[in-house]
């Protein structure tokens, strides 16, 4: 049985999230070899952009959550509950297929409803939000969001400001490194994230 575990893989100063800050963290784990890259993040320009330059088959996942929250922005506040309605029922389908034909479903009833740009939206990125169901319906819930990232990031952002400003990159990087050892060696870093054995199974054959 294989027990895939959650693991930190490298953290590099930057200043901001742009293509820069982006490729030289890119190049980083380049060097270190990593390999078959799957990544699960916001619509952040700066990583987007860059990715395949550096690892050309990487598949991308983009955050459910945050393509949520992104979608809610343009939705005028009294259509937001049921619009969050018609979102969620995109990403409980049986298939990728079925996906994109409740999502195109929903744009037709977005656009009656009218809430703003949401269905221009929803039909420009949905897809997007779709590259977990490429894989085992067990992992659909490990892979469709950066949860797990953002666990270890409002961590982070628990300590900073307590520091508040520090003299120097290096210092901040100290800390950030320290907070990384102390959280992979709790239930975090310790425990089976989930089973990679069927995935491993559909990857042989």
């Amino acid at each position: 049985m294989r027990r895939a575990k959650r693991e930190t893989l490298g953290i590099v100063e930057g200043s901001r999230e742009d293509k820069e800050s982006w490729s030289n963290f890119l190049r980083y784990l380049k060097e270190c070899r990593l390999k078959g890259v799957r990544g699960i993040s916001g619509k952040c320009n700066g990583l987007y952009e860059v990715l395949s330059d550096f690892f050309r088959d990487a598949k991308w996942q983009r955050c459910v959550v945050l393509w949520y929250r992104n979608v809610f922005n343009l939705c005028p506040w009294k259509h937001v509950r049921e619009v969050a309605a018609m979102l969620k029922a995109i990403h409980t389908q049986e298939d990728k297929e079925a996906a994109r034909e409740k999502a195109a479903l929903v744009a037709i009833k977005l656009r009656k409803l009218k809430p703003g740009k949401v269905a221009e939206s929803l039909e420009k990125s949905v897809e997007e939000t779709l590259s977990h169901m490429g894989y085992p319906y067990e992992h659909w819930t490990r892979l469709r969001t950066n949860n797990g990232l953002e666990r270890i990031m409002k961590e982070i952002r628990r300590r900073t400001r307590v520091v508040g400003s520090f003299p120097d990159g290096y210092s901040a990087m100290m800390l950030v490194g320290a907070r990384h050892r102390h959280i992979s060696t709790t239930q975090w870093g310790t425990r089976q994230y989930m089973n990679t054995c069927k995935l491993y199974e559909e990857c042989v054959m």
